[in-house]
């Protein structure tokens, strides 16, 4: 497994991570004993980044993860590092009800999490979103205020702009940004990528398959029930998902004469985009693994890139990556 550092400050992680989310529910039921298995598989072939969060499944999530890390061998649960972010307000019923990323319930979560996890720290902590009603500075200071009494080992943040990124890194050293970046999400690209660069931040990249609709295993006939994420996202609707479609079944052609699956183009071309950046995948089965593994042996050359580009240019996708609602809570798109 190769490794990639998570900017100047923060630790060497396997060069894929692994996202945990879809284990707790948000696409949809889960197999509890296959996603174990999942994360040991994971952990066997030198993956060593599991992302959470701790309203993921209301604490679900990291209970799960605690359960695979006690589990696994103790070589393998010593390598395992632990990417938690924090804040995300949610009812019984799974609404949103925004962020409170206050400083003393920055310490409450934590607090939370450790206990879930099982662990006596974590390695990367971070703010799911910016909390509009509590300055960067505070949010970021409280988590500081952790890293030096050693809860928290590294700072991260998660979907916010180039300001935000440049006052949080003022108040503290910022390992990772953590984002939406795919084929079809390109907008880091713009301001914030060259922002992170410029301070040496790197991005941990969730949704390289966007929610696994370039992954090659949708198709236009799928059914998703009322709580999974993909029932409500606008790219997976109507019109804009039969034209995301033609953009994968472009991006096939590609896949086939390389010989390779079309999820792990879309990785591989995530990859290619510089050694600061870490795709998570958010497998939850073996077979969804070793599929993404696979896209860790694939090398695109400048004809591939100029042929992927040609089949998905940029802003070619239909539909926002989030409904309207969160859409407004994220920073990192004003």
């Amino acid at each position: 497994m190769r490794t990639r550092s998570l900017g100047t400050t923060g630790p060497q992680v396997s060069a894929l991570g692994l996202g945990c989310m879809g284990m707790s529910g948000m696409y949809g039921e889960a197999d509890r004993a296959e996603s174990i298995a999942t994360i040991h598989a994971a952990l066997e072939a030198g993956v060593t980044l599991l992302d959470t969060g701790d309203f993921y499944g209301m604490g679900h999530n990291e209970l799960l993860i605690s359960e695979a890390l006690r589990t696994a061998p103790p070589a393998l649960r010593e390598n395992a590092l632990t990417s938690v972010k924090f804040g995300a307000q949610r009812g019984p019923d799974g609404a949103w009800h925004g962020y409170d990323a206050r400083p003393a319930a920055v310490k409450t979560w934590a607090a939370y999490s450790l206990q879930r996890l099982g662990v006596d720290h974590i390695d990367v902590y971070r703010p799911a979103r910016l909390d509009p009603n509590v300055p960067i500075e505070e949010t970021v200071g409280a988590i500081a205020e952790l890293v030096e009494k050693g809860y928290v080992r590294h700072i991260g943040l998660s979907e916010v702009g180039a300001e935000t990124v440049r006052r949080a890194a003022a108040t503290a050293p910022i390992a990772d940004l953590q984002i939406e970046y795919a084929l079809i999400s390109r907008g880091p690209e713009r301001e914030i990528l060259p922002t992170l660069r410029e301070l040496g931040i790197a991005v941990t990249a969730y949704g390289v398959l966007s929610r696994g609709l370039i992954s090659g295993h949708v198709t236009a006939g799928q059914e998703y029930a009322a709580n999974d994420f993909r029932a409500h996202s606008p790219r997976f609707q109507g019109d804009n998902l039969q034209h995301n479609l033609t953009l994968v079944e472009s991006l096939r052609k590609i896949a086939e004469q390389k010989g390779v699956s079309v999820a792990q183009i879309a990785i591989a071309w995530v990859l290619s985009r510089g050694e600061d950046i870490v795709p998570l995948v958010g497998a939850r089965t073996r077979e969804r693994l070793g599929e993404a593994l696979g896209a860790l042996d694939v090398t695109l050359d400048a004809a591939d890139l100029a042929a992927i580009e040609s089949a998905v240019p940029a802003d070619a996708a239909a539909g926002e990556r989030y409904a309207p609602a969160q859409m407004a809570m994220l920073d990192s798109e004003r």
